[in-house]
């Protein structure tokens, strides 16, 4: 199973029962911001930013925040323009890390960065220096809704699709970059349950760790994710055989 969605997903609901967390508003708005700001302010007419804003629903974002974030992805406020930047570098017991952030102060979130990094005996690295472990691919998350991994498979083997890992609960399906929103399309044709769909990075190979280093793993992931910055996390770690327990 693909930990990055199922992993990601655990800590989204996490965020949804913790209310006093506003980090999460905080994400759902840039992400709003960043989506406006890639085509129309219109989420009929722009499939990211429609996405966007049912995600900020799902989580009970009122919609005068909705609104506001599209607004200022138009010059519609004073506040300083969000920017997408990506870092890498590796974490504790060589785990390789790739994380996408909005931030509208690129100095302060890499300073940032760089301490967490460090403080879980990691080390912020520069562009390139472990994205060649992980291939650019397309990522819908998507809800089997009670269907078979048989009877999902045969649905979703559409053109464009390269890979789908299945569980019950979470099915991730793999595109070609260029093919997502095709497939996206499709699968929506279908009447498929899309929770999800973006650009995102996948390990060629992963790292199975366990105990105290597993441990260590997790919550240095879970640090990352939890910057308000950080928008995704990538990282070549082994999810398939971790308890679904250890996630929340």
């Amino acid at each position: 199973m693909s930990g990055h969605s199922k992993w990601h997903n655990i800590k989204l609901k996490k965020g949804k029962v913790d209310a006093q967390r506003g980090a999460l508003f905080t994400k759902l708005s840039k992400e709003i911001i960043l989506a406006a700001k890639s085509g129309s302010p219109d989420p009929e007419a722009n499939y990211r930013l429609k996405m966007a804003v049912e995600k900020a629903r799902e989580f009970n974002m009122p919609q005068e925040n909705i609104k506001r974030a599209i607004g200022r992805a138009s010059g519609g406020s004073d506040e300083r323009e969000i920017e997408e930047i990506r870092y890498e570098g590796y974490g504790p017991h060589g785990l390789a890390v790739v994380a996408d952030v909005a931030t509208d102060n690129r100095n302060r979130t890499a300073g940032e960065l760089r301490f967490l990094f460090s403080r879980h005996e990691g080390n912020l690295g520069e562009s390139g220096s472990v994205a060649w472990m992980f291939d650019s691919v397309g990522i819908l998350d998507v809800d089997p809704a009670g269907k078979s991994e048989d009877a999902f498979m045969e649905e979703s083997l559409l053109d464009g699709v390269e890979d789908i890992e299945y569980e019950p609960d979470l099915a991730v399906i793999y595109t070609e970059p260029a093919r997502l929103a095709g497939v996206r399309d499709d699968l929506r044709g279908r009447n498929a349950k899309i929770s999800d769909a973006y650009l995102g990075m996948r390990p060629k190979t992963k790292v199975e760790l366990q105990g105290a280093q597993l441990s260590a793993a997790l919550a240095f992931l879970d640090a990352l994710d939890e910057h308000e910055d950080v928008q995704r996390v990538f990282s070549n770690l082994d999810f398939s055989r971790i308890p679904a327990e250890s996630l929340a």
